[in-house]
């Protein structure tokens, strides 16, 4: 995992000039820049406000608070539909994209840094209930040192786990995770233990 921004964009060399320019245009507001899960985080006043990515098919800057934004321009999306209520994402597939929109980039940035001093969030829902994917349920109830170990992690952790297998869409990729995590369950690991 990269340990500063530079290297980030160094080694998503296929995004280099699309994350320069991003970068530009971001740090040209009163932002700490840091990485935090792998990416490339702009924060101010402790708060994270922004960050960058580059994918296979785009790059692109996400607001932490994005559900807050007017997006009057209909720029924004739920990367997360049903999982996240306040970060939304911009996408860019050029950057010619991007150099278009600098001006409504300026100003979606400065609306998100006004929210962040004016104290608007939105808070994650607290209290939504565990739901077990039938694959991990299984496991479960077929290896008993297995769910001695899953009930005694914290809420949070269950939750990622569980989370993690049923966003998969195919079968073989749910299998595929199963096997991965039944390692860190029976150690006690959480599966974003790494990131933190």
């Amino acid at each position: 995992m990269e340990k500063t921004v530079a290297a980030y964009i160094d080694k998503n060399s296929d995004w280099k000039q699309e994350l320069l320019l991003l970068k530009k245009l971001v740090s040209a507001h009163d932002f700490k820049e840091t990485i935090k899960w792998g990416f490339p985080v702009y924060v101010s006043s402790g708060k994270n406000i922004v960050g960058l990515g580059s994918f296979k098919s785009y790059v692109g800057i996400w607001f932490f608070q994005g559900g807050l934004l007017k997006d009057k321009a209909g720029k924004l999306i739920n990367a997360q539909e049903g999982k996240t209520e306040a970060m939304r994402q911009w996408r860019f597939s050029s950057l010619a994209e991007i150099e278009e929109h600098t001006d409504l980039i300026h100003a979606y940035l400065e609306e998100a840094i006004a929210n962040q001093k004016a104290g608007k969030e939105i808070k994650a829902k607290v209290g939504r209930p565990l739901v077990i994917p039938p694959e991990l349920q299984t496991k479960l109830d077929e290896d008993s040192d297995l769910k001695a170990a899953f009930e005694s992690l914290n809420l949070t952790r269950k939750r990622d786990f569980a989370e993690h297998i049923e966003m998969a869409k195919r079968e073989e990729t749910k299998l595929a995770r199963l096997e991965k995590i039944i390692p860190m369950i029976l150690a006690g690991i959480g599966l974003n233990d790494k990131y933190k």
